[in-house]
């Protein structure tokens, strides 16, 4: 699962007219359909509008509204201000257009989908244990949809106001089968909704795909991944996609996971069954809290000091792809600012 807040998106009115955003400055627009938002909106037109989080937590992706009306979906999204209301800027995640309207925002190429994302349905054909706290959901969807490893979509659950983020743990074949790997988090409506009430059979609306820590084919560099809890999920779907990719057969792929105590160890079993496993897929775990005495034989400690042990310097020379709890993943971007990894060479998609 992606740790993201447990808001967002609110119901929608799948018959609500269309209307036309248009760019300020130039002659681009988009149309934004009935139910959607600016930002995804823009995406499905294969615009590279800015974004992080796509739930309103990170505020990556305001634009400022220059003409007409927009609805925010969710007043009290983290990532909008009350300087931002002063300034008539939203978050295009949280917007929907009331009419036609012109906004203003600076496109970026970094941010350009690289498989325009479908909103379609899709059901749920199995779910099997990964942890004691960690499942695996195989969705089919009614659409095939391509998606690049490591990437993560929007799911709409019974019961549940807004989407809620999971990251794809296979590769996207057909483009029909998508699974995901979700801790149950407690407290969570999105995760319990999944857990409690999407049963085989169940249909859920799937969104996606999106994030930019995809795999990079064409980086000349030996990869390492890091995970921790559901950030499990995306970091074995890059080292599926890796083990397979001709043009990555000389790359050695490394993957630490960091977890809590033993019981919440997980992947080792996945990666096994890998072509290349035990010469060039390399797995390593460590805990960060000590275990009873003759209960864990492993690193004991947290998961970014467990990388900057084994790898030193040879992170600069490195592809490195991490995700899991925010705490982890601020540890990690420091250790790795730290041990002076050019930026180019990190992936991971910004949650809260």
């Amino acid at each position: 699962m992606r740790l993201v807040q447990e808001h967002g998106e609110g119901a929608t009115a799948a018959d609500a007219p269309s209307h036309t955003v248009r760019i300020a400055g130039g002659e681009q627009r988009f149309s934004c359909a009935g139910g959607d938002v600016l930002l995804r909106a823009a995406h499905r037109a294969g615009l590279a509008f800015p974004y992080e989080c796509n739930v309103g937590s990170c505020g990556n992706c305001k634009f400022e509204l220059v003409e007409g009306e927009v609805a925010m979906l969710w007043p009290e999204a983290p990532g909008w201000t009350d300087k931002d209301r002063q300034r008539r800027r939203y978050l295009a995640c949280q917007s929907r257009p009331v009419g036609d309207c012109t906004i203003k925002v600076r496109f970026d190429a970094r941010y350009a989908s690289q498989h325009r994302p479908l909103r379609t349905q899709a059901v749920l054909a199995a779910r099997r244990p990964v942890t004691h706290d960690i499942e695996e959901f195989q969705f089919v969807l009614d659409e095939a949809q391509a998606f690049e490893p490591g990437q993560y979509a929007l799911l709409q659950l019974p019961g549940v106001e807004g989407p809620r983020a999971y990251s794809m743990s296979n590769t996207a074949g057909d483009g029909r089968v998508w699974e995901f790997q979700v801790r149950r988090v407690p407290g969570g409506r999105g995760s319990a909704a999944l857990f409690d009430q999407v049963a085989p059979g169940t249909r859920v609306g799937i969104d996606g795909p999106y994030g930019m820590a995809w795999l990079r084919r064409d980086a000349p560099r030996d990869i390492l991944c890091i995970a921790g809890g559901s950030g499990l999920a995306p970091m074995v779907s890059i080292v599926r996609g890796a083990s397979t990719e001709p043009a990555l057969a000389q790359r050695r792929i490394h993957f630490l996971y960091g977890a809590r105590t033993p019981a919440d160890v997980a992947g080792k079993d996945l990666l096994q069954a890998l072509p290349g496993w035990g010469t060039r897929i390399h797995y390593e775990a460590a805990v960060s809290t000590p275990p009873a005495a003759g209960e864990w034989t492993g690193p004991v400690g947290f998961v970014h000091d467990l990388a900057g042990e084994r790898f030193g310097e040879r992170l600069a020379d490195m592809e490195i792809y991490f995700a899991g709890p925010p705490a982890m993943a601020a540890a990690v971007q420091q250790m790795l600012l730290a041990r002076k990894v050019p930026l180019g060479q990190v992936h991971f998609d910004q949650f809260y």
